[in-house]
């Protein structure tokens, strides 16, 4: 039978997917609109298997909160022109704003949920369908506290979600300190949230290298007793390369060989222990700094850490947690 336009339209309306696509749908299943639809979905399921290789690096990542919930979806596909692709960001917003009113707990949970008669795990395979591409519902996170916030930044690659421990915490607040998170990408809240096992790694590293710079420092001193420069003998590539340019003489080098050998020895079994401890426990308090973000440097105001911004603004107020997802490389 023949397939009108009002009949392509329908469909289109209820698929989203192309106009031709429509039309074979409809000429193959003689105008039946409920088979046509099934034709298109397991379309759809034929792409998303016939790209199941691909990698979906893609996407857009949106937040939202409301009161004492936060959550934040991130809807991946293979190419940014599909991510852009407003039904694309459509899908997202409906999932996000489902899962907010919902107070979803999991990736898990979302994806078995329920949005107007489907499952979301067929939404998602109709979006592969409709674009032609792998399409996956990569990350979803939430927090729950007294109050929270978000923040999505410009292109919608990048978002945050976070809660704090008062009630009404103001919004200019909330959102500075989600930006900070946006641009900081900390560790964890504070350092008694940082795993041991992370702990302990940064403190082993810390300790190597300053047993390591304690020892160079050994060597450039008793290079420079004996008149040779430290810099024409750190590595035997660069001995050999100073021998060829008449910098250095092999007498020279092999007595260069012997200082580094002798006073690393030396200094490496004489090194003052709890000296070590103190350096290496520096290093890790800069670590800290650096990566919890209630002792991480305000952006918007150097001489504040986020704490002592949140102490300014209400007393007692801290983070309690936060998320972050970023599909681009930070």
């Amino acid at each position: 039978m023949a397939v009108t336009m009002a009949e392509i339209t329908k469909l289109r309306n209820l698929t989203s997917a192309g106009l031709m696509d429509c039309k074979k749908a409809l000429a193959e299943t003689d105008g039946d609109i409920d088979a046509a639809v099934e034709i298109l979905r397991q379309k759809g399921k034929a792409v998303a298997a016939k790209r199941e290789d691909r990698q979906a690096s893609e996407g857009c990542v949106l937040a939202k909160n409301d009161g004492n919930f936060a959550c934040m979806v991130a809807l991946c596909c293979e190419t940014d022109f599909v991510a852009k692709n407003a039904g694309f960001v459509e899908l997202t917003t409906k999932l996000l704003d489902f899962a907010l009113q919902n107070r979803i707990k999991s990736l898990d949970d979302l994806k078995a949920a329920t949005i107007d008669g489907q499952v979301v795990a067929d939404l998602i395979t109709d979006e592969s369908g409709k674009t032609g591409e792998k399409i996956e519902l990569a990350r979803y996170e939430c927090v729950e506290a007294p109050s929270t916030t978000y923040y999505n930044h410009f292109g919608n690659k990048l978002a945050t979600i976070v809660g704090f421990n008062q009630e009404g915490v103001d919004y200019q607040v909330g959102r500075e300190v989600a930006m900070q998170v946006a641009s900081m990408n900390p560790l964890a809240v504070a350092r008694e949230n940082v795993a041991e096992d992370v702990i302990n790694s940064e403190y082993n590293v810390a300790v190597e290298k300053t047993k390591e710079e304690q020892v160079h420092k050994a060597v450039e001193a008793a290079l420079k007793k004996a008149g040779i420069n430290p810099n024409l003998v750190d590595s035997e590539d660069h001995i050999s390369s100073n021998i060829a340019k008449g910098w250095l003489t092999e007498d020279e080098a092999a007595k260069a060989r012997t200082i580094i050998a002798e006073t690393s020895a030396a200094k490496a079994a004489n090194l003052p222990e709890q000296m070590i401890k103190n350096i290496a426990q520096g290093r890790l308090n800069k670590f800290f700094k650096e990566n919890c973000l209630m002792e991480q440097q305000f952006i918007t105001d150097g001489e504040l850490t986020i704490g002592q911004y949140l102490e300014k603004a209400s007393k007692g107020l801290v983070v309690v947690d936060f998320k972050r997802v970023n599909l681009n490389q930070d």
